[in-house]
């Protein structure tokens, strides 16, 4: 049921299509946009992130260890390995006694090139702090201290820290943590897997928590406030989650995940949107999900980079303009009244 959501064009045809799906949630669960199968199951993947560091938060342990708004962000990114992600990173274990060994995701090079060619010209090899997942391992390096549970096995799915994340972010979707498909990230840890409606009443509930009980709306609008304040931590200079937050300032949380999947908390609605595209193609996301918001009656062409990401240029080798990427679907629109109790 998926449908063609963003083509890629050279010269005068058409050459490409990705297909995908897209839901539009209020912070209510219902339905009020969408696009191909709204019911569609996906892993979520680093987009959990925002809802997963939600729990340093309402556990106390931010407090306890005085966990700013900078590290908060770096808890909810998928960074690039700059040294300020980095060092970020390397400052969350120090405050709770750890270095980087006590991270489990694995190492590898920075995503950022240059941070990348600065390592290989050191002579240095990546550690895990170059991961971009460090942030939320380091996050829940934070929890598991805070419960006082073992370190060693944190990314265990019957860890108290992943069942604690489990049934948070179970609880921010609206639905039975034994509903949730659980498979293996990337980095290591547990990855949830539910309908896209069910994500996207997520992050309406992340962008407008009022329903929420006290201790947990605090803790969405402090990991709303942190990424905003900070939406370099997020991704790095020219990735889509950091540009979009720092043109459209305190409207919206960003976060994107692997295998094509796009997610928003739009706060001046209290809307949630999440799509997945298909073929996991990196560079359909970003013109799927500000075409989405361009429907949804925001000026997603209010700033040059906002248009560069939405209808970016395809360059050949010799950075000759060749075509471009444009999203080519229309959402079908779901009154509120029709909607209630999808």
């Amino acid at each position: 049921m998926s449908v063609a959501l963003v083509e890629v064009w050279r010269g005068n045809m058409v050459e490409c299509l990705h297909r995908g799906d897209v839901a539009v949630s209020d912070n209510e669960g219902r339905l009020l946009a969408s696009a191909g199968d709204p019911r569609r199951v996906t892993y979520l993947r680093s987009s959990a992130k925002p809802l997963q560091a939600m729990a340093v938060v309402e556990s106390g342990a931010a407090d306890r260890f005085g966990i700013t708004p900078q590290e908060l962000a770096a808890m909810c990114g998928s960074h690039r390995g700059r040294p300020e992600h980095t060092t970020t990173v390397a400052g969350i274990l120090a405050k709770v006694g750890l270095g980087p060994d006590a991270l489990q995701c694995g190492a590898h090079r920075p995503v950022d090139q240059s941070a990348a060619d600065a390592l290989a010209r050191a002579g240095e090899s990546p550690g895990p702090l170059h991961n971009n997942c460090s942030g939320k391992h380091a996050g829940m390096l934070v929890l598991a201290r805070h419960l006082g549970c073992d370190i060693a096995g944190y990314r265990d799915p019957a860890h108290p820290v992943q069942r604690r994340l489990l049934e948070l972010v179970a609880d921010m979707a609206g639905v039975d943590p034994a509903t949730i498909g659980l498979a293996t990230d990337g980095c290591g840890v547990p990855v949830f897997a539910m309908p896209l409606l069910a994500a996207a009443f997520a992050f309406a509930r992340l962008a407008e928590p009022a329903g929420l009980p006290p201790e947990r709306a605090a803790a969405a609008r402090r990991v709303a406030a942190a990424v905003q304040a900070h939406p370099a931590m997020v991704s790095g200079p020219g990735g889509f989650d950091t540009v979009v937050m720092e043109e459209l300032p305190g409207r919206l949380v960003s976060k994107g995940g692997a295998e094509g999947v796009q997610c928003l908390a739009l706060q001046p609605q209290g809307w949630g949107v999440v799509l997945k595209i298909d073929d996991g193609a990196g560079r359909a996301p970003g013109p799927a999900a500000l075409e989405t918001v361009r429907q949804l009656g925001w000026d997603a062409c209010a700033t040059p980079r906002l248009a560069g990401l939405l209808r970016p240029a395809l360059r050949n080798v010799r950075d000759d303009e060749v075509g471009h990427v444009t999203p080519s679907f229309e959402l079908l629109r779901c009154g509120r009244a029709a909607c209630a109790g999808a």
